[in-house]
């Protein structure tokens, strides 16, 4: 029977969802070419796709019944393979309705490939000018390296559609363009520049964000190409030949730009982003007149009619895609793009388009719609509102609690793992549109980055303010269901809804210098199971009924780990062997005992005396700066022969401070107190019902509170309810 939501869903969308003329639905297509999706939702469709299981079934089909040679040589297999690949550059240009005659499909290794070949071969002077927009992809901005190395000048721009009332219908849309400074390199005079009509100058965007999902106007081509004074004011490099570069990359995979209407010179993509497979494989589509400016500096196999190996002599291949595809073309994977666009024709791009907007749309509006039970929105979403027409199938956003302190993009990602749910994380190579949104600026991101935060790192929330963003993304495989299970993911795990449940603040409340089993606020339910202390991060730990509370949580907590001689800080996922060690705490007797099976007798480390301070040093971990103190070598071998080895165990003596812009330390994350080797934070509270509902989601795993380097096992609680 079908939901409610799902009815009021299909009553909005029901025209464009699901393909409802194509030769299947969409229920059809996931019981069919998508049943290894079962229990998983996949919903990182910007960073790839999926390939169809008919689709590789047709590929197998076809690699194992044809034969495949070298393009390169003159036999029957390879004549034939080079006609393939011929038929295969049209199918790509017919996606893009180029003309043969004006375009020509130079098969990359990818869109990043396709991006650099431009930048080695564009014909860069002093008087160039390389314009992008600030939500690029790094791919993109790494042009300018090219750039400033033939001392050309690099601008970067913000582009904001405005209408003018007063013209007629079709001509009120014009561009609004804020720039930034312009960059060039160290010594070079960018204002006493002469801007002469003679130069070559390259302007590029994308044609939908890959971070928010917000799509760019192709009329920016004609703009670009016609440079009026209306358009780009007093820009000092207004003079010359522009060209205009699209990264396709995202944007063709529901809205390809339509080459006869928009003549781009240059459009980069990547198939894997289309059809999942094959990857590896992407197309520089370039004017005709584009390429005779080109300029080839190296050859290869492939790429040239003539050379003389003792003499400077060489004579390249006539056309473009001759000249430019260095060595043997990755052939068995462009003859594999026919079953993929097959794939597409049957469904017809209109539709894969129409049936992601639906999903995308209702995905937003109900994120928006989100709000505590505070009132306050659990939900920033970027790049958009709900109802913008120009908008992608990406979904770019952050949550807030309730008190309006940010949730850290990792915990959502961690979270949606263990539920069963595919996303993705961080500025996704978007560094322009993150800082944007974000709202940080250059000295922010330079002291993020010298604190430690790097692409793809943990390092979520600094200073109270997010570093990157969650991203979900659909494809043409996509379901209401896909969607629906995200939604009701965010709401019970993330938005704070009434309920008698909620006794976290309680405990924050309650001002104690020991914490213990039957300890708690007045007036509350929760009731502690028991307490793990670890005191050695990544080995055993052991449980109590009470134990004291120090400025970094529970006494001893985490307070030494181990490091390799290489440096290395060693964890379980690197070192299983550490799981075995087990360890001890006797406060009466001022001692941590530890024990190995791979040692005789307990080790008994002194809490005041076995250390070195003489020999203190700084360490960073987690973006945090720690004092640390090395142990006595008989403690070291001790751990050494545990581990079967080398490696040192450090004690952190004092931490609150990560690195800022400058080497200086200062705080971090808005802790008040100080952090000791911990990976978040001081505490964890789980309750049984959550670990109950995290053995149900987690179906390769089941554990206990016991498998957890936790604090407080509670009962009882709601799911998810507790607070640290």
């Amino acid at each position: 029977m079908m939901s409610s939501d799902k009815a009021r869903f299909l009553a909005e969308f029901g025209d464009d969802y699901g393909y409802p003329k194509g030769p299947k639905s969409i229920d059809q297509i996931r019981d069919t070419e998508f049943k290894r999706l079962n229990g998983t939702v996949y919903l990182d469709h910007a960073g790839a796709t999926l390939y169809s299981e008919l689709q590789m079934e047709a590929v197998f089909r076809d690699l194992t019944s044809n034969l495949y040679g070298n393009p390169h040589s003159r036999s029957d297999s390879s004549m034939a393979t080079a006609n393939i690949i011929g038929e295969c550059r049209q199918k790509v240009l017919d996606y893009f309705n180029a003309s043969a005659k004006e375009y020509k499909c130079i098969f990359t290794s990818g869109a990043t490939a396709a991006l650099k070949l431009v930048g080695e071969t564009f014909p860069w002077s002093s008087q160039s000018c390389l314009t992008y927009t600030m939500d690029n992809h790094n791919s993109v901005i790494g042009l300018r390296e090219y750039a400033l190395n033939h001392d050309a000048s690099v601008s970067a721009i913000e582009l904001e559609e405005t209408v003018d009332h007063a013209l007629p219908s079709k001509n009120r849309p014009s561009i609004k363009i804020s720039q930034h400074p312009l960059l060039g390199r160290k010594g070079t005079k960018l204002w006493e520049k002469d801007f002469t009509g003679n130069a070559f100058h390259l302007f590029a965007f994308p044609s939908e964000c890959n971070f928010s999902g917000a799509k760019f106007s192709l009329d920016l081509v004609r703009t670009v190409k016609e440079q009026s004074e209306g358009n780009f004011g007093d820009l000092p490099f207004r003079k010359g030949r522009w060209f205009v570069l699209i990264d396709a990359a995202k944007g063709c995979t529901t809205d390809p730009p339509d080459l006869s209407k928009f003549p781009a010179d240059f459009v980069v993509m990547s198939f894997y982003k289309l059809f999942g497979y094959p990857t590896g494989l992407g197309a520089l589509l370039v004017r005709s007149e584009a390429t005779k400016l080109m300029k080839k500096t190296y050859f290869s196999g492939g790429t040239v009619a003539a050379s003389i190996a003792d003499m400077d002599y060489v004579k390249y291949r006539d056309t473009a895609e001759e000249l430019f595809e260095d060595g043997t073309a990755s052939f068995l994977s462009i003859v594999s793009i026919r079953h993929g666009f097959n794939l597409l024709n049957t469904l017809t791009v209109s539709a894969i388009s129409r049936h992601i907007a639906s999903l995308a749309m209702y995905l937003r509006r109900t994120l928006l719609g989100l709000k505590h039970e505070t009132g306050a929105r659990a939900c920033v979403l970027y790049g958009g509102s709900s109802v913008s027409s120009k908008m992608g199938s990406i979904i770019s956003f952050n949550l807030k609690r309730s008190d309006g302190s940010w949730i850290g993009y990792h915990e959502v990602e961690k979270l949606a793992s263990l539920s069963g749910i595919q996303l993705r994380t961080g500025c996704f190579c978007n560094p322009g549109a993150c800082a944007r949104y974000l709202g940080l600026s250059h000295l922010e991101l330079l002291s993020n980055n010298e604190a430690g935060h790097v692409c793809w790192d943990d390092n979520d929330i600094i200073n109270g303010k997010p570093t990157g963003a969650v991203r979900v993304s659909f494809g043409y495989m996509s379901t209401f269901e896909d969607a629906k299970t995200f939604v009701d993911f965010i709401v019970n795990s993330f938005v704070s809804i009434p309920s008698l449940g909620r006794h976290g603040e309680r405990l924050e409340k309650c001002s104690r210098s020991v914490v213990g089993i039957g300890d708690g606020c007045t007036d509350t339910e929760l009731q502690l199971r028991f307490i793990t202390v670890y005191p050695i991060k990544s080995c055993a730990g052991f449980s109590v009924d009470h134990w004291p509370l120090s400025d970094t949580g529970l006494l001893y907590d985490r307070e030494w780990l181990l490091k390799s001689h290489g440096g290395e800080i060693l964890t379980q996922k690197k070192v299983p062997d550490l799981s075995l060690i087990k360890t001890y705490i006797d406060l009466n007797s001022g001692v941590l005992m530890v024990e190995s099976p791979r040692c005789s007798g307990k080790l008994k480390i002194n809490l005041e005396s076995e250390y070195c301070p003489h020999q203190r040093e700084t360490m960073d971990l987690n973006a945090q700066r720690f004092d640390v103190d090395s142990c006595t070598e008989d403690i070291d071998g001790w751990f050494s022969k545990a581990i079967a080895q080398p490696c040192m165990l450090l004690r952190c003596s004092s931490s609150k401070y990560c690195l800022n812009n400058m080497g200086s330390a200062r705080v971090c994350r808005d802790v008040e107190s100080s952090l000791s080797f911990v990976n978040e934070a001081q505490f964890l509270l789980i309750s049984e019902a959550s670990l109950s509902d995290l053995n149900t989601r987690s179906y390769k795993w089941k554990g206990t509170t016991s498998s957890f380097s936790n604090k407080i096992p509670s009962q009882p609680c709601y799911i998810w309810r507790e607070a640290i």
